[in-house]
């Protein structure tokens, strides 16, 4: 069993940087930086001491017709572009962005909707090499919302050729290969039916798929489609918030030693002790299947605390793995813990 502890120590500041004339817009500047400690029991880590930069721009703005516009562009570590989008929202039909990288557009924004008090639990710190859903969010792709109505929003995302590339305006992803995936699309169905009723009011479901045309196999013969999919559901009564979810991909090859699927299954809970002190704790299991090999189970398990107060918050979460990333070798089975102190202002 290896141990890891982490320390870090984080800040946030923001700033107004521009105001322009009327329906033009304006632009905010947000920063983040990021100092931590991580010590790794048995094992020589070197120099432990890490630190993160970054910087977030968050633009609105409002058309004559009063529709309404936003434009996100995220530098996170060390200030080196992450993620972007710009989005714009109808008076009627909802809302159409372009995203890039920021993970918000279908499938790829429900990969673990599990409620806890800091991280998902495979972001603790600890690694887990768990393989998440993600649809078309892996490449750059347009996205359409739908209005909410009675609780139900629709919403859909396509990729002209979902080969995991993020372009930039003027470019293109180029010919990967006659193996690499083609045209994907998501479908993401969210619905929260309170339906007038204090019961029903913290009660959130929702239910999407993905699928990828992929013409020909790494072996050179005719393949079935890359598909991915996702159930779940999260309620909230009172103090208490509780969800379980499952996920799936298939890889679509026949071919000995390909993918042939892989299996989530998580849950979470997570109790407001008071306004400023939450607990949770959190599992996820991932099964992986390889054509021609046995079955591969990695598990992950967390217990987190957050406490607040004002514009600072401490968090802790002790993580446990057993076979990261769907090794069974003695050295997978890790044990770590992580201590942040965040500042905001």
């Amino acid at each position: 069993m290896t141990k890891i502890n982490k320390i870090g120590l984080s800040a946030l500041c923001g700033s107004l940087a521009c105001v322009a004339g009327a329906n033009a817009g304006e632009i905010t500047v947000a920063g983040t930086t990021t100092a931590s400690y991580v010590s790794k029991g048995g094992s020589d880590t070197g120099n432990p001491l890490g630190l993160n930069t970054g910087m977030t721009f968050s633009g609105v703005g409002e058309l004559d017709g009063g529709q309404t516009f936003a434009l996100t562009i995220t530098h996170a570590d060390k200030a080196a572009f992450s993620a972007a989008s710009l989005s714009l929202t109808t008076n009627n039909f909802g809302t159409v962005n372009v995203a890039l990288a920021n993970g918000g557009n279908g499938i790829d924004a429900y990969d673990d909707k599990m409620p806890t008090a800091w991280e998902e639990t495979w972001g603790t710190g600890v690694t887990t090499g768990i393989d998440l859903i993600s649809g078309v969010g892996a490449s750059t792709n347009f996205g359409w919302s739908s209005p909410t109505i009675a609780g139900i929003t629709l919403s859909y995302a396509y990729a002209a050729k979902n080969d995991g590339v993020q372009n930039s305006d003027k470019g293109y992803s180029g010919n990967t290969g006659a193996s690499a995936y083609q045209s994907g699309y998501d479908v993401m169905l969210n619905v929260n039916p309170s339906l007038g009723t204090e019961l029903l009011a913290g009660l959130n479901v929702f239910a999407g798929a993905s699928e990828t045309e992929q013409e020909m196999a790494s072996n050179g013969v005719p393949a079935e489609n890359h598909q991915e999919g996702v159930a779940g559901v999260t309620f909230t009564f009172g103090p208490v918030t509780a969800g379980l979810q499952r996920t799936g991909e298939f890889g679509g090859e026949t071919a000995v030693s390909k993918l042939d699927y892989y299996d989530n299954e998580s849950f979470g809970i997570a109790f407001n002790i008071n306004d400023s002190l939450s607990i949770s704790y959190a599992e996820l299991e991932s099964t992986k299947k390889v054509t021609g090999s046995p079955k591969v189970l990695t598990k992950a398990e967390s217990l987190q605390i957050a406490y607040t107060l004002g514009g600072a918050a401490i968090k802790f979460a002790d993580t446990e793995v057993s076979n990261a990333s769907y090794s069974t070798v003695a050295s997978n089975d890790v044990e770590g813990m992580t201590l942040a102190v965040s500042l905001a202002f």
